[in-house]
């Protein structure tokens, strides 16, 4: 029987080990920093060029008329007409901050409150819930682009900072089933964020729902909501347009 034998390392080959340990983990972390990054950048920086875009129109949009979709206009091809006039500034499926997706797609008129009017893109049923300031919903019972299904078009900020409605008024709060045609004036575009007093800049917020056994699903998901892309004939999907301003081609 050998007695244990106690292997001892020199200090030099101690401090050569622990180094190459060190720089490993280092690689590992640099590594994954950069992918982090990538992947950061990937989702949020189309985001920040339609924010500065978007600060360009809000200055001065009769510098670029060039970027502003027209109300009640078709693009090729497409089922749905524009909701409103203005420029596209944020697509379905941009990320401002980390977790979330914009379920539609907002449309800046560049004026003030209660001039830049908001029309129904399809025909369908309107509805307005009694505690809806600013917004109406619209139900389609057969998809053009998937016969058989029914969807519901949702348009929102449709009031003053306060809450004060510039719905049309053939739509007061409660309205149900109110049948549409494509065209029909629905209000004007307002500032309303949901709280009064905290406005957010003159625009139409604009989704397309999904229907479960004959209601609306909950549109601040956007897994609820559909890719407007096709239904307007233009590229208003975030994480596939990065940088091209969404207008019919002439």
């Amino acid at each position: 029987m050998y007695p244990f034998q106690e292997f001892h390392m020199h200090p030099s080959e101690k401090r050569r080990k622990l180094l190459l340990g060190c720089l490993a983990v280092g690689l590992i972390l640099a590594a994954a920093a950069l992918v982090v990054g990538w992947l950061t950048y990937r989702t949020y920086a189309a985001g920040f060029f339609r924010t500065r875009k978007l600060l360009s129109w809000l200055h001065e949009s009769q510098a670029h008329p060039d970027w502003a979709a027209t109300a009640q206009q078709t693009c090729a091809g497409a089922p749905f007409a524009m909701p409103t006039s203005g420029y596209i500034g944020f697509l379905w499926d941009d990320s401002f901050r980390l977790g979330h997706r914009h379920q539609g797609i907002d449309i800046f008129g560049g004026t003030d409150i209660n001039v830049t009017p908001v029309y129904a893109a399809y025909p369908g049923y309107l509805s307005r819930l009694p505690d809806w300031k600013s917004s109406v919903i619209i139900r389609i019972p057969d998809d053009p682009l998937q016969p058989g299904r029914q969807i519901w078009t949702y348009y929102t900020h449709m009031a003053d900072e306060r809450g004060g409605s510039l719905i049309a008024s053939p739509f007061p709060t409660g309205s149900s089933e109110i049948f549409v045609e494509q065209g029909t004036l629905l209000g004007y575009q307002g500032n309303f964020s949901g709280t009064p007093g905290n406005p957010v800049g003159v625009h139409l917020h604009f989704s397309i729902v999904l229907d479960r056994e004959g209601h609306f699903l909950n549109e601040l998901e956007i897994g609820n909501t559909l890719d407007p892309s096709p239904y307007l004939g233009l590229p208003l999907n975030g994480k596939n347009n990065s940088d091209t301003i969404p207008v019919c081609p002439p």
